[in-house]
């Protein structure tokens, strides 16, 4: 496990879910460990989270209101 703790966390905004899904994938295969799987959130978007390799804290995540 990593002992490095994030103080922020970053977030990614994508298109669709499945673009999220996508990304989780591409993170985890890079070494990214998961820390919440993406799912729906209470607000109707989804997200999810990973810690890259160096600590850093990401959120993955589409919201339906701030796509065109």
């Amino acid at each position: 496990m990593r002992s490095r703790i994030s103080v922020i966390t970053l977030g990614h905004n994508l298109a669709s879910a499945e673009e999220v899904d996508a990304l989780m994938a591409q993170a985890a295969a890079a070494g990214a460990m998961l820390v919440k799987p993406a799912q729906a959130t209470f607000r109707g978007g989804y997200a999810g989270y990973f810690q890259d390799p160096d600590g850093h804290l990401w959120e993955a995540v589409w919201n339906p209101q701030w796509v065109d």
